[in-house]
């Protein structure tokens, strides 16, 4: 029966990999470290959101700040059947939210381009914090891949818009690990 279970989860993480949006490969520098298998795989379809702030080197000059993410997290790439929600916690901490009622919070680890040069980066990011139970309970690592759009405005960042917000639309795979 082990063997039967251990094929089906080799089976499972299989198809998962095949199954991503774009077939793309993942870079080496965003690989889970070993001991690590995937639990969970979504999609998130949502919007990044940042403010004109002035540049932390230099006040005089303005730029757009990611000021928080919100995004539904689906089971599948039709965009169907909800099962969370990605954004930022109180402290601004990037956190995910089952339907189950359990939460991962993480820290970004490794980050990496897109290949899409029009979408945000693609991350490795570390449990800081979870809910023991539910589905995100026992959660190590999560891989942001596959994005499509949401990168910051490239123009408009100026005094006249300090303290203005703009809603970047964005979709990306997270793929959620746990310790064997």
């Amino acid at each position: 029966m082990r063997v039967f279970h251990i094929l089906v989860g080799v089976m499972l993480v299989l198809v998962s990999a095949r199954g991503f949006g774009q077939n793309q490969s993942i870079p080496s520098s965003l690989e889970v470290p070993k001991g690590n298998k995937l639990i969970l795989h979504t999609y998130a379809k949502g919007v990044q959101i940042y403010v004109c702030a002035p540049m932390p080197t230099d006040t005089s000059r303005y730029v757009w700040t990611l000021a928080e993410p919100q995004a539904t997290l689906y089971s599948g790439a039709d965009y169907q059947q909800q099962i969370g929600k990605h954004y930022f916690d109180d402290a601004k901490h990037p956190t995910w939210e089952s339907t189950d009622g359990s939460k991962v919070v993480g820290a970004k680890f490794q980050q990496a381009d897109a290949p899409d040069p029009d979408a945000i980066p693609w991350l490795l990011l570390q449990a800081t914090s979870t809910s023991q139970d539910g589905q995100l309970g026992k959660i190590t690592f999560i891989q942001r891949i596959n994005t499509k759009g949401g990168k910051a405005p490239s123009t408009g960042a100026s005094r006249s818009h300090k303290g203005q917000y703009r809603r970047v639309e964005y979709t990306a795979e997270y793929l959620f690990y746990g310790r064997d």
